[in-house]
């Protein structure tokens, strides 16, 4: 395989898994607190302003990041629903380790301890919140620091950290959670961050804007197949020319 074909298909590749990513932030438009990731490939073309007509198959960066900017806070009412607004992360208990996450549509279990969707501690800073039996949920109020009260009574106050300019080497654990790998890497207590009852965070996704890149992506998988047609014909001629 020619050194021009081995771009082309090295570039195919990157377009496919861009068009993967572009279709699974679609899938998540609606989904609270997600964050959409990006290719460093349409980065580039967004902050150069690069045109279909300058783009040259095999110039495809395929690396990823999440991003994570502030998603619009959208009012539900649900007592146990808690969004963000700021840098920083609510914190899940598992057996596997602590996970991260902006989701904060939250419930108690039988013991009256806050949890995630599949049932997971939410972290506080002293270890599980539970809400006392004799607490309605309407009853419960919140601080901007995730202090949760009811009346006069301290319940607790939820655990949020942040990883500051380390936060783009947190990598997905799925149901919209995020993990820390990296063992260099440690949590700080977030700071200028604000816990709002009642919210939730919306998606950071915008549906046009990921269109707009899904057709452009298109183009250029067109391009590069143009390129791999263009490739084998000359091939084809140059074959023939030699075996006359």
């Amino acid at each position: 395989m020619s050194d021009v074909t081995t771009q082309i298909s090295a570039s195919t590749d990157a377009l496919i898994r861009e068009f993967d990513i572009i279709a699974h932030n679609l899938a998540n438009v609606s989904t609270v607190g997600y964050k959409r990731m990006c290719n460093a490939f349409s980065k580039s073309l967004e902050a150069e302003g690069t045109g279909l007509q300058t783009y040259s198959p095999g110039t495809i960066d395929l690396t990823s990041a999440f991003d994570f900017s502030q998603g619009s806070l959208v009012e539900t009412g649900r007592p146990l629903d808690f969004a963000l607004y700021g840098r920083g992360f609510f914190v899940i208990e598992t057996l596997e380790g602590p996970l991260y996450t902006r989701n904060g549509v939250f419930f108690t279990n039988q013991n009256g301890q806050i949890v995630d969707s599949a049932g997971r501690i939410v972290a506080g800073t002293a270890g599980p919140i539970t809400i006392p039996s004799g607490v309605a949920l309407s009853e419960l109020n919140i601080r901007s620091d995730g202090t949760i009260s009811a009346g006069e009574t301290v319940i607790g106050q939820f655990r949020l950290v942040d990883f500051q300019d380390d936060e783009n080497k947190l990598v997905p654990a799925g149901e919209n959670c995020y993990q820390m790998t990296d063992p260099d890497v440690t949590s700080t207590t977030a700071q200028n961050i604000v816990v709002k009852k009642g919210y939730q965070e919306a998606s950071n996704v915008k549906m046009i804007d990921e269109l707009v890149d899904m057709i452009m992506v298109a183009r250029l998988y067109e391009a590069n197949m143009k390129s791999v047609t263009a490739t084998q014909e000359a091939t084809s001629s140059i074959l023939g020319v030699a075996m006359a």
